[in-house]
């Protein structure tokens, strides 16, 4: 008697049956009995595949064709995950369950739901699988039968070629697309990162209108209210708390500007990329040195994606490199849809960064990989640091 076998990666070594004996052993009893019912199963899912897509195709012009072809395609689903179970039994074949479809709140509204169902390939390859199963069926169901009553002995060789067609067709038609798969997993990742960052920005730009700017107007107004009240009295003082009062305006106006550069500067929405950075230069600590060599200016959520990577990086040279110089270079690479914005910061400091060093390195890592972009660090202990960050090319 062969023992029962069972599979834990499709594609690796383990997911190939055990030998064929001519005796009748456990795996042959499976996939002599996987055939034999192969026709009710086959009978069941043609039978409703058919009666769903011709019923939810004569009323495709109604309104209500679509979402019913939405909930036939939702069940074809569970065909085909009873399928998957029935394989994985009697055939010792392991197909991963594909990611479920979102719900309505989830996908945004009834309407995306609606265009996610109709458009779902696993349920439109589930469809596909029912539709040639029943040939398929009657084939194997008739084979089976004839071999279990008269060519006993040579059965388990006959059930073992019927039966890896089988599991190609599982494979070929019930698994689930590795890289459509893995996309999804980092879009909802990468969501994630953009909502926690935006969140992030919102709180930092209240914190510094609140503890900033706003403070400094309230005590201006407190100063003009005092000032007006010794106007008369005492113009001398008066005239000292208008002046002071001046100095906040000033120092207000000044902490607006910042917060405003911070949010997106009017130099990069004028002038572009290159005077962007030469002003973002200006204020780092050591001299930098800028080369933008771009044909085009890109989008501006790129561009803005690109001015903030850069701007972080020069206040991690200025704080922690201590370097003597360093230097940012920009350009572009490839054509649309492939084209990239290739970044690149160098510097002369000690080295020694990291995505795990606690310099915000890998929270811009984090935000570039949510727009589709590379971020690597290249530095070595003592021998300065070189960022280079990629983006995906937009025009405007």
């Amino acid at each position: 008697m062969t023992a029962p076998f069972q599979v834990s990666h499709p594609g690796s070594d383990d997911d190939r049956p055990p030998p064929v004996r001519p005796a009748l052993g456990a795996v042959a009893w499976k996939e002599t009995i996987h055939l034999l019912v192969n026709l009710p199963f086959a009978l069941v899912g043609f039978v409703y595949t058919v009666t769903m897509v011709a019923v939810t195709g004569g009323l495709s012009v109604t309104a209500i064709g679509l979402p019913l072809l939405a909930a036939g395609l939702l069940a074809s689903r569970q065909l085909g995950r009873l399928e998957r179970a029935r394989a994985r039994v009697m055939l010792g074949v392991r197909v991963e369950e594909p990611t479920p479809l979102p719900g309505p709140r989830r996908a945004g509204g009834f309407f995306p739901w609606l265009w996610a169902g109709v458009k779902d390939p696993v349920a439109w390859r589930t469809v596909l699988y029912e539709l040639v199963r029943l040939p398929w069926g009657v084939l194997t169901f008739t084979v089976a039968l004839v071999g279990l009553l008269v060519l006993w002995p040579v059965l388990p060789y006959v059930t073992r070629a019927l039966s890896n067609v089988d599991r190609l067709m599982v494979r070929a038609l019930l698994s689930p697309s590795d890289e459509l798969e893995r996309r999804i997993a980092e879009l909802e990742s990468d969501r994630g990162v953009v909502v926690d960052t935006a969140a992030a920005d919102l709180r930092r730009i209240e914190r510094d209108l609140h503890d900033g700017a706003q403070a400094r107007l309230v005590a201006l107004a407190m100063g003009l209210g005092l000032a007006k009240e010794k106007l008369l009295e005492d113009p001398d003082a008066a005239a000292a708390m208008v002046d002071e009062a001046h100095g906040e305006v000033k120092l207000a106006l000044q902490e607006l500007r910042d917060l405003a550069r911070g949010i997106h500067p009017a130099v990069l929405t004028d002038r572009g990329l290159d005077a962007a950075l030469s002003s973002v230069a200006s204020r780092c600590l050591v001299p930098v040195k800028v080369l933008v060599d771009l044909p085009e200016r890109p989008a501006a959520a790129i561009e803005g994606i690109a001015y903030f990577t850069v701007s972080e990086l020069l206040q991690n040279v200025s704080k922690h490199a201590g370097a003597r110089g360093a230097s940012v270079e920009v350009w572009r690479t490839g054509a649309e849809p492939a084209g990239r914005l290739l970044i690149r910061v160098s510097d002369d400091g000690r080295g020694g960064a990291g995505l795990d060093g606690g310099s915000g390195l890998a929270g811009l890592a984090e935000r570039l990989r949510a727009v589709d972009g590379v971020f690597l660090v290249d530095s070595p202990e003592g021998k300065g640091t070189v960022v280079t960050a990629e983006l995906p090319w937009r025009s405007r």
